[in-house]
């Protein structure tokens, strides 16, 4: 194949792997009923003016599967750390005892887990769209290589070679959400 074919194939799997990273970062954000220090990966603190990540001023640790502490490094940084964890709207009702602040993970419902199972659904899809458009833009990319003298053959065989790998990501995504499933309505 030509060189300019397998950089086209190259970067449609970089692009399918950007959506499947992107897809396992989306889906740590989704609770499945344990505590993890990951689900105050979205909550910004107002530290010296400028928001600033939880994970920047204070330390999140797990002391048991349903409770989170979060330790600030500066005292005075616990009103301002509770008042953010709040305004994230994850659902989380932190307690401050004068030292740190301390988070009880409340036990998922029925109701609820299935709402994070349609979550997780949706950012499947949102994955597998990423990868139908690295597709799609692999496939164009191809045509545009025929038009410019590159044989009917090599692109045919390049498009199966792309086709080979959505198939696989495609499969490699629902595996992730199989996954993610049983994680979440697991009791």
């Amino acid at each position: 194949m030509t060189e300019e074919i397998d950089l086209i194939i190259a970067s449609a799997k970089e692009a399918m792997e950007g959506s499947i990273a992107h897809l396992e970062k989306s889906l740590l954000n989704i609770r499945a009923g344990k505590a993890s220090p990951q689900m105050l990966g979205s909550v910004f603190v107002e530290y010296y003016g400028s928001q600033t990540p939880l994970s920047q001023v204070a330390s999140v640790n797990v002391p048991d599967a349903r409770t989170l502490t979060v330790t600030p490094w500066e005292k005075n940084m616990l009103q301002p750390i509770e008042k953010a964890i709040m305004i994230a709207n994850l659902g989380l009702n932190p307690m401050n005892n004068g030292d740190n602040i301390i988070i009880n993970i409340p036990a998922l419902t029925e109701e609820r887990r299935k709402e994070l199972v349609k979550q997780a659904k949706a950012e499947t899809e949102d994955a597998k769209i990423g990868i139908r458009n690295a597709r799609k833009d692999a496939n164009n990319d191809i045509k545009k290589e025929e038009k410019n003298g590159v044989s009917e053959d090599i692109c045919k065989e390049a498009e199966e070679q792309v086709q080979k790998l959505t198939d696989a990501f495609v499969k490699k995504i629902d595996e992730i959400l199989v996954r993610k499933e049983e994680e979440i309505l697991k009791v």
